[in-house]
């Protein structure tokens, strides 16, 4: 073979390898319940922070809708048979994505669970916010303001959402044990829909004029609920969950006394970093649990709490 032949193939080799490993980058699959919400999108950014620091390619992809329990387990399906070096789902049911979590375990694909729960072992780990902890913090908060006395609605989410009804349950708890005097008359579910949560806030309302009090257990109720209290504005206090720009007005306008809220950002973090610990041969945590905050005019400003809230969505998803 003649010399700048030779040379030539070393030159083609030395092209192809380095490409060959640009196309080998890991993908991580991440899974939301719904994308619309400032919550997902948080947990968005922080999936990306941690795939830039880590070398991988986040594959996001959820339902519009947070009900959509069939469009949520095509795209799982869609990821398992693409062969994703990696999942990170948040499941909108705890029983009916059981079969498609073993499914991807047993093809060998990890999963890591955020945000909420599922009733199956075999994931990798689980990270989300402590949501029964965080239930009672706003329990707390709300005998509080009430003086330990009054009548309350709360605003749920939707059956079978493992993360919502453990803040919900949690709620509950600390009101029965430690404030006897105060009395849950109604609890109805607004489907993680703003309409809706509306609705069911101001048909409770209505039917319950001498209300003191209102739980909000997640995004979507809590907004709602915040509309239906606009024409009541100091009537009832309100004790809410997650942020968004709406929520932070209604909170500085005393609309909201407070919001228990979350750190989405970090979650999306932690279930990336996991996911590469897990395929670099480690063994993550199995539960990852991070404390809620309560967020009050007080303490609004404070530049840990600003942080939290408001994490620079721009620098990761555009």
């Amino acid at each position: 073979m003649p010399h700048f032949s030779r040379k030539l193939i070393l030159l083609a080799l030395v092209l192809f390898v380095p490409a060959c490993n640009r196309q080998q980058k890991r993908i991580i699959g991440v899974v939301p319940q719904g994308q619309s919400h400032l919550f997902w999108q948080s947990i968005h950014a922080g999936a990306v922070a941690a795939a830039r620091e880590t070398g991988v390619d986040i594959q996001w992809n959820g339902p519009p809708n947070e009900r959509d329990f069939n469009g949520q387990l095509k795209i799982i399906d869609a990821m398992i048979n693409r062969r994703v070096d990696a999942i990170a789902l948040s499941p909108s049911d705890t029983n009916a994505f059981v079969g498609v979590v073993e499914r991807a375990v047993h093809e060998k694909i990890p999963v890591i669970i955020f945000d909420t729960g599922i009733n199956t072992e075999v994931y990798t780990a689980r990270v989300a916010t402590d949501n029964y902890g965080a239930g009672r913090l706003a329990a707390k908060r709300m005998g509080e303001i009430l003086g330990g006395k009054g009548k309350i609605v709360i605003v749920a989410v939707a059956p079978g959402i493992a993360s919502t009804m453990a803040r919900e349950q949690g709620f509950e708890d600390v009101m029965k044990k430690d404030f006897p005097n105060i009395e849950i008359l109604d609890k109805r579910y607004g489907m993680a829909d703003f309409a809706k949560s509306l609705e069911v806030a101001e048909n409770m309302l209505t039917a319950h004029p001498d209300v003191a009090g209102l739980f909000a257990s997640n995004e979507s109720s809590t907004v709602g609920a915040a509309q239906a209290l606009k024409g009541r504005a100091g009537k009832v206090k309100m004790v809410g969950f997650d942020w968004n720009p709406t929520l932070a007005d209604g909170l500085k306008s005393g609309l909201i006394d407070s919001l228990v809220v979350q750190d989405p950002f970090r979650i999306g973090y932690d279930s990336v970093k996991a996911a590469v610990d897990k395929l670099n041969g480690g063994t993550p945590q199995k539960i990852q649990s991070l404390p809620a905050l309560l967020v009050t005019k007080d303490n609004l400003n404070d530049p840990a709490v600003q942080k939290q809230l408001n994490p620079d969505l721009d620098k990761y998803l555009k």
